[in-house]
């Protein structure tokens, strides 16, 4: 048990749980020797899954949770009346030390109300932000917030930002991400107060990699900056519309191909690139978005997902656990505050001293 990283599971959130979460669980266990399970549901729907899968049976431990998180259920209501799901007893045994993460795939504005509660949020974070990795033209970008937050000020911007960049450099490699905030335009006086108030305060500051500047939505694609910065509500209607984009080219190209037989022929020719398109463009490779900002790792699966998706969603919860992501954020804002006390000619003790 030493030498794995222990994962716990809501088996009973997502839109065709819990069998496809166990198939996921099941997939991602005979992938990884180095993952275990803690599984949290329903005993008398998970269980008999379970033991359909010997690879599982011997990589996870089952726990009993009576109640299921709606997916329709308030936030408010689940922190009063969802102690004793699957979803908050997952998110516990982060809390307790019992696990290194949690995925869940079912209600998000619960999941991240019950994991601001139980978690807390790090020392100078005011929120968590939903962030992900997006294909690009030239490779991949993070993006943040994808919709933990409709509203934020100019000091949330920031903070996704440096969090963005540290993500960037611990999970993608970038030694000195580039960070862009998504705009409706690139000049200066466009956009709302707040984007305009984080742009000049990320110009000004030390930063664990480089203010771009404002960024529109091609360039999130186009692979114009590492780290693309914006508030849940633009981040949100910018990922489903990438969704619907990647469905939308699958469905002409399928048509194109099936509509002569010259075309069907073509198809043949081309399959192995057609093939590794749909790699490319296959959104289960990416499933699986990081509560950005807590005290424990929180990640969320995409509700629709299929075992295929969400086995990659616990692959990245592996992957943040292992590679130490929260140590590295908690580093580098301790050390961004010292330098910005020292610039504004303060000191303390507490590197976070002051912040609310």
């Amino acid at each position: 048990m030493t030498s794995r990283t222990v994962i716990a599971i809501d088996a009973m959130g997502g839109d065709r749980a819990p069998e496809i979460v166990i198939e996921g669980a099941a997939l991602a266990c005979a992938r990884n020797p180095k993952i275990h399970l803690l599984i949290y549901g329903d005993e008398a729907r998970v269980k008999p899954l379970i033991d359909k899968y010997a690879v599982l049976v011997k990589a996870c431990d089952f726990r009993h949770a009576p109640d299921v998180i709606s997916s329709d259920m308030k936030p408010s209501l689940a922190l009063r009346q969802g102690r004793n799901s699957s979803m908050r007893q997952a998110i516990n045994a982060v809390a307790k030390g019992e696990a290194s993460s949690v995925i869940s795939a079912g209600n998000t504005g619960a999941l991240m109300a019950m994991a601001k509660v139980v978690l807390k949020t790090l020392p100078g974070i005011d929120r968590p932000a939903i962030t992900s990795i997006f294909p690009t033209q030239i490779g991949e970008c993070v993006m943040l917030d994808l919709g933990a937050n409709v509203e934020c000020d100019a000091e949330n911007l920031v903070q996704f930002a440096l969090m963005g960049a540290i993500f960037c450099r611990t999970v993608l490699g970038v030694s000195h991400p580039s960070i862009g905030l998504l705009n409706i335009g690139a000049e200066e006086l466009k956009g709302h107060d707040e984007v305009r108030t984080a742009a000049s305060i990320l110009r000004e500051m030390p930063l664990p990699g480089e203010f771009f500047g404002f960024i529109e939505g091609n360039d999130i694609t186009a692979g114009t900056v590492d780290v693309v910065v914006t508030d849940g509500f633009s981040g949100n209607i910018a990922l489903k519309m990438a969704e619907g984009t990647a469905k939308l080219v699958s469905y002409f190209l399928k048509k194109a191909l099936k509509s002569s037989i010259r075309a069907k022929l073509g198809y043949l020719l081309a399959r192995p690139a057609l093939e590794q398109l749909r790699s490319r463009m296959d959104p289960r490779r990416y499933n699986g978005a990081i509560f950005l900002g807590l005290q424990g790792v929180c990640v969320k699966s995409h509700g629709g997902a299929d075992s295929e998706g969400f086995a990659n969603a616990i692959g990245v919860a592996f992957d943040i656990a292992d590679r130490g992501l929260n140590d590295h954020i908690r580093e580098e804002l301790a050390r961004h505050y010292g330098i910005m006390d020292q610039l504004n000619g303060t000191s303390s003790d507490d590197p976070f001293a002051g912040i609310d």
